[in-house]
């Protein structure tokens, strides 16, 4: 390794801290999931705070936990209890427990309209 590979290799390190400073700071978009009952919002939920929520389904009590920017059903009354099932949930896949006519979406508060994957 020579004298000019040794400087590349610092210039892309400068580079990338430079990068993820950039991220950190300028990081304004604050994430949140919407709760939707019969397609109407009953609650919106932070998920940057860890916690514990209940909402009234159409059979029972909906229980949502988030955690670590995640957020999933751990308990609902349904026959094959779908909704649980589903797991955590970060990327914008929505929750959809249809026998208790719940909906939960994760939103984010940037001026985008679409994510492209």
């Amino acid at each position: 390794m020579n004298k000019s590979d040794k400087i590349l290799i610092i210039i892309l390190v400068i580079i990338l801290l430079v990068v993820f400073l950039l991220k950190i700071i300028f990081k304004t978009d604050s994430t949140y999931a919407n709760v939707y009952y019969e397609n109407n919002i009953i609650k919106t939920i932070d998920l940057t705070i860890d916690a514990t929520y209940t909402v009234e389904g159409y059979n029972g009590d909906v229980v949502i936990e988030v955690l670590d920017n995640k957020i999933r059903v751990t308990e609902e009354n349904s026959p094959l209890h779908i909704c649980s099932k589903q797991g955590w949930v970060s990327d914008g896949t929505p929750i959809i427990c249809l026998p208790n006519k719940i909906i939960i979406k994760i939103e984010n508060n940037s001026d985008l309209d679409t994510i492209s994957r």
